[in-house]
């Protein structure tokens, strides 16, 4: 299947809606996936009108979107209201809701309620988890309950206190054996999709080859089945030092704060509103306040309304 086969762009013909087989597809045709972060109405329409394949309402809304230091914050009940707003916005991709900390990291029976919430109370399509081969049993459970899963590994940013910071993962002989046999078995046990975040190239490269289910990268080189970024460090809103991996493909930051200070300024100078941007009376009307109009059709009030 050649790669112009998943684009609508130019055809008049809606896109179609993405879903885990035609990802498959995508894979199995060397046809590159794109996935971004979403966390509202707004940029999710935009993200899914310009054809992304996946959108992850993230748990890295703790940090870009509530100010946290990191993700472990933020709660289910938060990412159910972000996923709902992200379900309206979303017509063609693949809507993924990360499962927060503390919602899958407790018995498996409650790590499923909480995984169900997501599909009927937030519209999402699949989850996120982080972790190797010890969520096997979890991601087994979640498939048996006809939830596609999303797994997560390398660079987990929920165990940042057990790795000491944000650091790659996978560095050493013996610490990529063992991400490759973990993916393997996650695939095993049912996952959809893999992905891989601050992992070395070579290592992310293997295991793209070695799974049958599509690979996703995130600082894990450019030999994944495709790419995610976090949608506010693409446009310079995350108002901290990029990663390495973060390629600005826009400065959302100075467009934003431009026109706010133009605002500002016109507000201050009188230039905002002008008299084209305010309503009026209709002269009869002004006449018996005795006000001054400065509209002479009474149906002009109907119209500017």
């Amino acid at each position: 299947m050649s790669l112009t086969n998943f684009r609508s762009a130019g055809s008049g013909a809606p896109a179609p809606k993405v879903t885990f087989p035609f990802l498959q597809e995508k894979k199995r045709a060397h046809a590159l996936i794109t996935a971004l972060t979403a966390y509202d109405y707004a940029t999710a329409r935009l993200i899914d009108e310009s054809g992304v394949d996946m959108i992850l309402v993230g748990d890295s809304l703790a940090m870009v979107v509530m100010g946290q230091d990191n993700t472990l914050a933020v709660t289910v009940d938060e990412m159910l209201h972000h996923t709902r707003a992200v379900r309206r916005a979303v017509k063609r991709a693949i809507v993924v809701a990360d499962m927060p900390f503390g919602s899958y990291h407790v018995s498996i029976a409650e790590s499923v309620a909480n995984a169900v919430r997501f599909i009927k109370e937030g519209g999402a399509e699949a989850v996120k988890i982080e972790g190797g081969a010890s969520r096997c049993e979890l991601v087994e459970r979640l498939v048996d309950a006809e939830i596609p899963v999303v797994c997560h590994m390398g660079l987990t940013p929920q165990a940042v206190h057990r790795m000491g910071g944000y650091k790659v993962q996978g560095k050493t002989a013996a610490a990529a054996e063992e991400m490759i046999r973990d993916a393997r078995m996650l695939e095993a046990a049912g996952a959809s999709v893999m992905v891989l975040e601050g992992v070395p190239r070579e290592v992310a490269e293997k295991i793209t080859a070695q799974l049958h289910i599509p690979t996703i990268g995130i600082g894990a080189g450019p030999d994944c089945d495709g790419q995610i970024l976090v949608f506010h460090d693409l446009v310079n809103l995350s108002f901290s030092q990029p990663a390495k991996f973060v390629r600005q493909y826009a400065d959302g930051a100075a467009l934003f704060r431009g026109a706010i200070e133009s605002y500002v300024r016109d507000v201050e100078t009188r230039a905002f509103p002008s008299e084209q941007e305010s309503y009026h009376l209709a002269k009869n009307v002004a006449a018996a306040l005795d006000l001054d109009a400065s509209v002479d059709d009474p149906e002009a009030i109907l119209r500017e309304a």
